[in-house]
């Protein structure tokens, strides 16, 4: 093996003075406020992390990366890093144009100095990239639905690094980290790739590939950008540095990587292995299922549990790192240690929680054994979440106008109400419309931001163990899953789908706007000459055709003390 820690990485940031004069001459330029991704990804490019990149992909190099994992020139790069852009925005920029980049906060952090502007097929993107234009892989979704439609490509000037104010001690550029293994005398790096608590069986199989390896330790988790519904960073670091005191400490150092995972699989082990390469590593241990997103829309894995591996396999040479591969640890209760499940001989009882069973386990306070995981884990794992029956969450109507919606979510307010426990607020669509978007109209795009601000608005109540409920018509079925993964990062999401006939909500027309849109007054109305797209997989549906309405909203608290949310004592 080579030993590339010994020199430093390229990085794209100027002098402090030049940083000050461009900071000065940004002023007159076009700016584009990044979103978080693009802010981590700029950050990787700025510190050498995606070394040899030197800025957004052009469309030459894009095409290349989308279609053979390679830059134009030939140079092993399996993901497209590109700045998406409104297409409002990209009219008004040419190449040859310069922009400032800046944070969410104005901050300016580089200058792109635009050589390509283009509008990419996203489709074909979804497809080489993520295996399949599936809407169920967060990172497809994130591009057909969040992304913006133009990308535009070319070098970039760094002035400043984006700003943490959370665990500064522990976030480390390629450069600052190769210096610490200078300084160590480390040689041979073995790092550890995660986006999940650690258990005892991570530290075990951690232990043995610095063994196999004969290397010392690099834990480097992701807290950029990871999959919707992961453990907060906050918390998993928590969880990192309880375990660490479990490690030798000579030989083991812990580091956070910014990271926007796209969960790629067999692309995102080979582009993890790049990046890593770059931080000053040696080996690099790649899981089973590495970067896997889950299920896809037919309910099977996108991806075959040993297809990172074997990809990684394939280039390991090119990417100057040595793979290690991933062991399935599992707990053999007679030797009560953990030990490669492919290595058990048969007759011994093997225990193991799987993900599914450690996130049930804590939903409903129930006991989470020493084999599995350690105490202080346990503890930071319980304080972020605690049994759902006292955790925050969102109940969502979506319905046709008229279905019954409003009604039932007051009814099912009042009733959460006398139980008591939890604050609770309606987020009825008619008072959202007073109050949060007055100045909006009634276009789709329009209707995409108002249920966006009611999601957001239940996300924050949700996020602080209190319970939403939405009764805003929300015809379209991205945006519902948009407001879905906002409330799923903090707590549960319990969509009700109140199904009552077109035919039934025109023939309860209290304010005659069926009648207006059937006249051709009312222009894009729900159902009428604007469409209704139902709910595929709602948690339950409801029809309000001659049913009470109290029998509904029952129905609403059954489903939620089934998902284990209230408390069968109602």
């Amino acid at each position: 093996m080579s030993q590339p820690y010994l020199a430093p990485v390229p990085e794209l940031y100027v002098s402090y003075e030049s940083a000050q004069k461009l900071k000065a001459d940004a002023a007159e330029l076009p700016s584009w406020d990044l979103s978080p991704r693009q802010i981590c990804d700029l950050e990787l490019l700025m510190n050498g992390g995606f070394n040899p990149l030197k800025g957004f992909l052009s469309e030459e190099d894009y095409d290349s990366v989308v279609e053979k994992m390679r830059l134009a020139d030939g140079t092993l790069w399996p993901m497209p890093i590109t700045l998406d852009v409104s297409e409002e925005f990209a009219q008004s920029i040419e190449p040859g144009q310069d922009i400032a980049l800046r944070d969410q906060e104005g901050v300016i952090l580089a200058i792109l100095s635009v050589t390509d502007r283009w509008t990419p097929n996203k489709a074909r993107e979804a497809e080489k990239v993520f295996g399949a234009d599936d809407l169920a892989h967060p990172a497809v979704n994130y591009l057909h639905h969040t992304a913006g439609k133009v990308y535009l490509g070319g070098p970039v000037t760094g002035i400043q690094q984006p700003v943490h104010y959370d665990f500064r001690g522990r976030r480390d550029t390629p450069n600052e980290l190769r210096a610490y293994f200078r300084k160590l005398g480390w040689r041979r790096i073995v790092a550890f790739q995660t986006r999940n608590p650690l258990h005892r069986a991570h530290q075990e199989l951690t232990f043995r590939a610095a063994k196999e390896a004969q290397a010392n330790l690099l834990i480097h988790p992701v807290v950029g950008m990871t999959k919707p519904g992961d453990v907060d960073h906050f918390t998993r670091v928590r969880c990192y540095e309880a375990v660490l005191d479990k490690y030798p400490q000579a030989t083991t150092t812990m580091s956070l990587l910014n990271l926007a995972m796209r969960m790629a699989g067999p692309r995102e082990a080979v582009w993890h292995g790049l990046i890593r390469k770059n931080h000053g590593c040696t080996h690099f241990i790649v899981g089973r299922d590495h970067a896997g997103p889950g299920k896809n829309s037919a309910g099977e894995d996108f991806y075959g549990p040993y297809d990172a591996q074997e990809l990684f396999r394939e280039h390991e040479a090119e990417i100057g790192l040595e793979m290690v591969d991933f062991k399935h640890m599992v707990y053999v209760q007679e030797r009560a240690q953990y030990e490669p499940a492919d290595e058990i001989e048969d007759g011994v009882t093997v225990l193991n929680i799987s993900g599914t069973e450690l996130r049930r386990r804590l939903a409903e306070g129930l006991e989470i054994p020493d084999w599995f995981s350690f105490p202080e884990v346990v503890n930071e794992l319980r304080k972020t979440r605690p049994p759902r029956s006292q955790q925050g969450f969102t109940v969502f109507f979506t319905g046709l106008s008229g279905s019954g919606k409003s009604t039932i979510a007051n009814a099912l307010m009042v009733k959460l109400m006398e139980m008591g426990g939890r604050p609770v607020t309606l987020l009825d669509g008619d008072v959202v419309r007073k109050h949060l978007s007055s100045e909006l109209g009634f276009s789709k795009e329009h209707r995409d931001i108002n249920i966006k601000r009611i999601g957001y608005v239940a996300s924050e109540i949700t996020k602080n163990g209190g319970i939403a409920i939405c009764a805003p018509i929300a015809p379209y079925t991205a945006t519902r899953r948009a407001v879905r993964e906002m409330i799923e990062a903090y707590g549960a999401f319990c969509e009700v789908h109140v199904a009552t006939p077109l035919e039934e909500c025109e023939k309860r027309d209290r304010k005659g706007l069926y009648k207006l849109a059937r006249e051709g007054k009312i222009k894009e109305f729900t159902g009428i000459s604007d469409p209704y797209e139902a709910p595929e997989k709602p948690e339950l549906c409801v029809d309000t055709t001659g049913v009470d309405v109290d029998n509904c909203a029952h129905q609403v608290l059954l489903k939620l003390e089934q998902m284990g949310l209230i408390s069968g004592s109602w």
